[in-house]
């Protein structure tokens, strides 16, 4: 995948508070979007502009493009 997080994002959402509990009980991500996150998989735009809310960055802070 040509698209790699810049760090470990869920790492990062706990940080700013968001615990997977929290996000479950919240409806903020879906349990399968957090898998995802967990295993470096893509998810959905609208997914991205959350993770973007939730930890007040831009797209390019969370995704750089490495070339294969």
């Amino acid at each position: 995948m040509p698209l790699k997080y810049k760090f470990e994002v869920v790492d990062a959402l706990k940080d700013k508070g968001y615990t997977s509990y929290k996000i479950r009980q919240e409806k903020i991500l879906s349990e399968s979007t957090m898998t995802k996150l967990r295993n470096k998989q893509g998810v959905s735009w609208e997914n991205i502009e959350t993770l973007c809310e939730l930890l007040d960055c831009q797209p390019g802070d969370l995704m750089e493009y490495v070339k294969e």
